[in-house]
């Protein structure tokens, strides 16, 4: 994997500076994004200021532009914050925002998803994002964002799915984390989804529609943002 420090992260970001291709997040532009991957490594897809990669900007994009989550008063659950956004919510009046990971040290609570410390109800938006593929017991997961979800409730989910493969896969005995990165693209992935996981999600209780939000852009906007053209945002509401 490619990675980047926080401290030379703006010069690096200075020294590619350009007209090329934008950040949503920052709003800054370069010449070229930095390239980013585990066992297949992408080109030009780490945005240099934030470190937001395809999905960040994709899901910036689809927050800013279709929800209320930067106007309304509202509770936000987020699991395992990322970076590029952890600071810019913070700064943020109209939320009262918590973040969680099991295991994070800028998370403000320590917990496990599948056995949350909230009561019923009690987040309005939850983002989790690129976490499912982790845990062993999706299913408890999911019922545990269910429950604390309030009624109306928007949960934003994404995960890495396979738009080829119709049934999701997953097999405990690959336990070596060189097999499972091989096999499931990250040494510590536990499966790969298929197009059953908007499915799943239904089955749980929620109200699910997969967003195409690249298809409402133009080509040249998917190309200058760096987005992933045609991935199923996960928007699922507790009716």
């Amino acid at each position: 994997m490619i990675r980047v420090s926080y401290l030379v992260r703006p010069l690096v970001a200075f020294s590619l500076r350009g007209n090329t291709y934008t950040d949503p997040i920052d709003n800054k532009s370069y010449r070229k994004f930095l390239p980013y991957g585990y066992e297949r490594v992408r080109e030009n897809v780490l945005a240099p200021g934030t470190l937001s990669l395809e999905r960040h900007r994709l899901f910036w994009l689809y927050l800013t532009n279709e929800t209320e989550f930067f106007k309304k008063q509202i509770r936000v659950l987020h699991f395992a914050p990322e970076q590029a956004f952890l600071k810019r919510f913070k700064k943020l009046k109209n939320i009262t925002y918590t973040t969680t990971d099991l295991n994070s040290p800028i998370a403000d609570v320590k917990a496990d998803i599948c056995n949350l410390p909230f009561k019923n109800n009690s987040y309005d938006f939850i983002i989790c994002n690129h976490v499912l593929e982790h845990i062993p017991d999706d299913t408890k997961a999911m019922q545990e964002l269910y429950r604390v979800l309030a009624p109306g409730g928007t949960a934003i989910l994404q995960v890495p799915y396979d738009k080829n493969r119709e049934v999701t896969f997953t097999d405990d005995s690959i336990t070596d984390p060189k097999e499972r990165a091989a096999i499931f693209g990250q040494y510590d992935h536990v499966r790969v989804y298929g197009m059953d996981y908007f499915d799943k999600l239904r089955a749980i209780g929620f109200s699910v529609e997969a967003v195409d939000y690249t298809a409402t852009l133009s080509k040249e906007e998917v190309n200058r943002f760096r987005l992933p053209d045609g991935e199923l945002i996960p928007v699922c509401i507790k009716r």
